[in-house]
């Protein structure tokens, strides 16, 4: 199947600046993330017969509505978010889509592969060679998983699955290519347990805030980034507090 990958410069936390969109098939192609207006997508409209998005945050959806309307596109949700697309894209989805569902292109079907965690309703596009992987996973570095609306039980669960379907290559919104997906989703699986252990051992070692807790599970500079580390922390005392590893008010954290 035809991939076409087009990042673009968009307003985001991601540290590349861009999200990449991509175009997947020569005719009746599926549009995913289009995040931003931009001259090499509009030149793809031609073959567009479908427009969808791996998740409704705003770094992916700036020109959903305008480029499903341009290309007279079927437009594409995840089942039962069809109000939060509306209000994240401007758009109004044609049809929903589930775990399993196949999006017609002309050069045969793309499936879709829920991958929570992220975002609740963040799905990957599965080609015969690729899985378009959205913010499941990025080549270096790590994904954000912030609470309240990313859940780290979901997340990892998505990263086992896709490490399960064992795919050729990993097409994220973020970075470059993965050509190793195994090692990349294990590097990923280890780096979050390894975190969740130093979060578990900073409440065990006394600290009880959110902010006390970051500080001690964190041994960087977390300028420019600390709101995110301290929602994921919420994220990791979350799934802690589900394991009763801990007793976690969404204040106070105590050892369990």
């Amino acid at each position: 199947m035809r991939v076409e990958r087009v990042p673009v410069e968009v307003s985001t936390r991601a540290p590349t600046g861009e999200t990449a969109c991509y175009v997947l098939g020569r005719e009746e192609a599926l549009l995913v993330d289009p995040a931003a207006p931009d001259d090499r997508i509009e030149a793809a409209l031609d073959r567009v017969s479908h427009v969808a998005v791996t998740h409704h945050h705003p770094d992916h959806v700036g020109a959903v509505a305008d480029y499903a309307a341009a290309a007279d596109a079927t437009v594409w949700c995840r089942s039962g978010y069809a109000d939060d697309f509306r209000k994240a894209t401007g758009a109004e989805p044609d049809r929903t889509f589930a775990e399993g569902t196949a999006v017609e292109t002309g050069d045969g079907p793309v499936v879709v592969r829920d991958t929570p965690g992220h975002a609740p309703e963040h799905v990957a596009f599965e080609t015969p060679d690729a899985l378009v992987a959205g913010d499941l996973a990025v080549a270096a570095g790590s994904v954000v998983v912030a609470s309240p609306e990313g859940d780290m039980r979901a997340y990892l669960a998505s990263l086992r699955r896709v490490l399960g379907r064992s795919p050729d290559r990993l097409l994220p919104a973020h970075g470059p290519v993965v050509d190793d997906p195994a090692a990349t989703c294990e590097r990923l699986i280890a780096h979050r347990l390894d975190r969740e252990r130093r979060v578990l051992a900073a409440v065990e070692d006394g600290n009880r805030t959110v902010a006390d807790i970051t500080d001690a599970a964190y041994d960087k500079d977390l300028t420019g980034v600390r709101d995110l580390a301290g929602l994921t922390v919420r994220a990791h005392l979350d799934k802690l507090a589900a394991a009763a590893r801990v007793e976690w008010d969404g204040s106070r954290a105590d050892p369990a």
